[in-house]
């Protein structure tokens, strides 16, 4: 996830001495990170499970649910599998991000991984440790274990994770595919080249209060620069590559950190195969002459939901934690002035900073066409 941060990062140019955390653990870095390069995925997963429950800071009784949601998983299917796929969460996610999809895929006869990009899990401040190389090393490695095990690799990628897959499916010709979510290619703000210089100056982009256990609401500019350099390695990617196999992206017209027009034009121009899909959620107005676009309406009063998230299409209805009727709503949304409702079932959802007149709007974090989108993955997998 982008929590926000191309909203803040030129403010905090100006106004440094707004970041100051408190003193807590939450913001005070680990003595190192976990690592992650070890010979098989099931070892991955025992040590990377170890090292959060070391070094995380829990923010509920429940802590091994927070270790759950957000240790590193895979999920097999009843029957040897021929496909897998590897999927990398956003900036300051987990790899539960992809529990709902990875649960359908899986039924589909799928083997399917999903893994913690160093210095996430633990505490905001762990984003201070890792380097890029340290990003793109897991993906890699990841990778060529999951490519071992199966017929078709396939790589699947959220914001920021979606970058780093990318820029690796275009130098691995083992890659037979990407799936692709808010992808964060190109960022809706002409400031986040600042962010590798801001980080030598000042540790913390935006402080927040933390009670999300499968989200960093706090961000370093550490984490910052790093979004960065996953911007600039995919676009430099882009621009003197095509990736010729089969892609499916999905997007948000109204997505609060991402320029989705951009992100559509670089579907038509870079990703040529007629397999490919690019699913549009937006207004209902908008047509599209590329057949291999499904443009689908991201208004629908009857469910309360005004516009479409950066980050809800990878989640169920159903799911119990972000789903319609989940435990956790992110009432933090940017707006002021209209007080949140005591009844929850009068929220509106949307997108962050969606406002209206007398409408609080919650963040909306579960995907109302989440079979719709299971459709079209089996469309462009050839599984449909």
């Amino acid at each position: 996830m982008l929590p926000r941060l191309c909203l803040l990062l030129f403010p905090l140019v100006v106004l440094a001495s707004c970041a100051l955390p408190p003193d807590s653990p939450l913001f005070q870095p680990s003595e190192s990170l976990s690592s992650y390069d070890q010979e098989s995925f099931e070892q991955y997963v025992s040590d990377t499970r170890a090292w959060i429950a070391d070094n995380r800071v829990f923010l509920h009784e429940d802590r091994n649910l927070e270790i759950e949601f957000n240790t590193p998983f895979e999920r097999r299917p009843d029957e040897p599998a021929k496909r897998g796929i590897l999927f990398v969460h956003g900036l300051g996610a987990s790899p539960w991000y992809f529990t709902d999809m990875a649960d359908a895929l899986a039924n589909d006869g799928w083997l399917v991984r999903s893994i913690l990009l160093p210095g996430h899990g633990s505490r905001p401040a762990d984003l201070m440790l890792p380097d890029f190389d340290d990003w793109q090393n897991v993906v890699a490695h990841h990778a060529s274990l999951l490519a071992a095990e199966v017929e078709e690799l396939w790589l699947g990628g959220f914001s920021t994770g979606g970058n780093l897959v990318t820029s690796h499916a275009l130098r691995d010709e083992n890659v037979a595919g990407l799936l692709l979510f808010s992808p964060g290619f190109y960022p809706d703000n002409g400031y986040l080249f600042l962010a590798p210089i801001i980080s030598y100056l000042w540790d913390w982009v935006d402080v927040d209060e933390e009670d999300n256990i499968v989200t960093y609401q706090s961000l370093p500019t550490r984490g910052a620069a790093l979004y960065y350099r996953s911007v600039s390695a995919v676009q430099k990617s882009l621009k003197t590559a095509r990736f010729d196999k089969p892609v499916l992206i999905t997007m948000s017209q109204h997505d609060s950190v991402l320029d989705a027009n951009a992100t559509l034009d670089a579907f038509q121009d870079r990703f040529p195969n007629q397999q490919s899909r690019f699913v549009w959620y937006g207004d209902t107005s908008q047509v599209f002459d590329d057949p291999r676009i499904t443009a689908l309406t991201s208004n629908l009063p009857d469910r309360r939901i005004s516009t479409f998230s950066h980050m809800n299409v990878l989640f169920a209805p159903e799911n119990f934690y972000y789903g319609e009727k989940g435990s956790h709503i992110i009432f933090d949304n940017g707006q002021d002035g209209i007080p949140i409702p005591e009844n929850t079932e009068t929220l509106w959802f949307g997108a962050w900073g969606q406002v209206a007149a007398e409408r609080y709007h919650a963040r909306l974090t579960w995907n109302p066409y989440f079979r719709d989108l299971l459709d079209s993955i089996r469309e462009v997998t050839g599984d449909s």
